[in-house]
């Protein structure tokens, strides 16, 4: 049970952290600007189709600061 819980959490950029950004990937590189402050390299392709933001602007947006 834990195994697969492990594994699941590997696909993420930060696993055990608050970030739902995924991990960077030869097919799926993190090479685009972040939609709302412009951050270079801040998210991937998959994450853009998602219509998501940089961790900083996600915390913002949350209220959490940064």
């Amino acid at each position: 049970m834990y195994d697969d819980f492990d594994d699941d959490r590997r696909m993420f950029a930060d696993p055990g952290g608050t970030s739902a950004l995924r991990a960077a990937t030869k097919r799926n590189p993190r090479n685009l600007p972040c939609p709302t402050c412009g951050e270079q390299n801040a998210l991937t392709p998959a994450e853009r189709k998602r219509g998501y933001q940089c961790d900083a602007c996600a915390e913002r947006a949350e209220g959490g600061g940064f």
